[in-house]
């Protein structure tokens, strides 16, 4: 039995979660760069088949799920299940193996074959193909050729649960795993293994923050020196954003160090669930679920607010923004006016009218490294004064 975690799209983390066995029968929709999957489910004794929907790395159509999820209410496709994490088991059946086998999971073997297959072996059919696959040469209509293409295709498969498997025990989303997979196919494991910040320069969505978790995970050294370029890289990266073409050494250096020296997950998360039993806090980030153990809960702390440099890029249906002169060097024009365009529908103000007032009136000059005086042909200045206006 093979066991994953789905990465699911909207809040399907939170309690109530519930378990569903079955079928897969079809394959609505399914997304070969995330793994993003709508498909028809029959669940034992059930008139009418579930539509499940979740991030899974590899689907077909009879497939036997265990799944862990929540039901939710689609305002337009009605009641479906969001799919949090899912097991995959045989088929138990001789019409549940037929059909896995006929699904176009392993190529060479469409529905007539996988009929005569199972017609062969019975309920062996899976473990012959598994441990003695050259026995395949005894169904009627299969030949040497198509054996070895059976084979590979089995071999494939089975690479591909391998690094699924190796993934998700080191916290690593379905949604990442297949990418990874989809970038890296059977050197997978090795590449994360030996170097896991090779994904932020190779992977779309994997920055250094997601890879240092998983090197972490993977127990590499924090003082490895692939940490150390990758880290480099990420705070040039965030300079770059900022407006600079480069940074001065040892204000580089003083960057690195901090960011090397200090948590960087820096992720917000929602506490889904709590399991009193297994002792485990099950926490849903953007675009993934970690679980951690009571004893690792020193990771992780509430987080009451953030910061408007943080929230960048984001928006909120309400805005809160407490202004007081206690943090007086902070307060400035463009920072207020960051804070509350974040507000989709509601922003509203907390503080002192002399602490707004300040806020406001302080438009700082920021300094930008970009060399262009030199360019330009001028004198060589390290910076140049830059006004932000709303």
């Amino acid at each position: 039995m093979s066991s994953y975690q789905a990465n699911t799209s909207g809040d399907s983390s939170v309690a109530h979660q519930v378990s569903l066995t079955g079928v897969v029968e079809r394959i609505t929709f399914h997304s070969e760069e995330s793994g993003y999957t709508v498909a028809r489910l029959q669940a034992p004794r059930a008139r009418e088949l579930t539509t499940i929907v979740g991030n899974f790395a590899n689907i077909q159509a009879g497939q036997t799920l265990q799944l862990q999820g929540t039901w939710k209410e689609h305002l337009q496709y009605g009641q479906q299940f969001q799919v949090i994490k899912y097991s995959e088991t045989k088929p138990a059946t001789l019409t549940g193996i037929e059909k896995y086998l006929g699904s176009g999971l392993i190529k060479g073997v469409g529905p007539v074959t996988a009929k005569r297959i199972v017609a062969h072996f019975a309920l062996d059919t899976l473990e012959i193909i598994e441990q003695d696959s050259d026995r395949l040469i005894e169904v009627p209509g299969i030949g040497k050729k198509r054996v070895k293409m059976i084979q590979r295709a089995w071999v494939e498969q089975k690479a591909i649960k391998e690094v699924m498997l190796f993934l998700q025990s080191h916290g690593v989303s379905t949604t990442y795993a297949v990418k990874i997979f989809k970038q890296y196919g059977d050197k997978s494991i090795e590449i994360v293994t030996n170097n896991p910040y090779q994904l932020s320069e190779d992977i779309f969505g994997i920055g250094f923050l997601t890879a240092d978790l998983i090197a972490r995970n993977l127990g590499i050294d924090p003082a490895s020196t692939f940490r150390y370029r990758a880290g480099i890289k990420h705070v040039l990266g965030e300079a770059a954003e900022d407006g600079h073409c480069f940074l001065p050494q040892p204000e580089l250096l003083t960057a690195a160090t901090t960011k090397l020296t200090t948590d960087v997950n820096g992720d917000l998360g929602v506490v889904g669930s709590i399991d009193s039993t297994e002792h485990e806090v099950t926490i849903q980030f953007d675009n993934r679920e970690v679980i951690y153990d009571y004893a690792d809960l020193n990771e992780v702390g509430l987080a009451w607010s953030i910061s408007i440099h943080k929230s960048q890029g984001s928006e909120y249906p309400v805005v809160i923004l407490p202004l007081y002169m206690q943090h007086y060097l902070l307060l400035s024009r463009n920072l207020v006016y960051t804070g509350l365009t974040r507000a989709k529908k509601l922003a509203i103000v907390v503080g002192s009218n002399k602490a707004i007032g300040l806020a406001v009136r302080q438009d700082r000059m920021g300094k930008r490294y970009t060399r262009l005086p030199a360019r330009l042909g001028g004198n060589v200045v390290s910076t140049i004064d830059l006004k932000i206006y709303k």
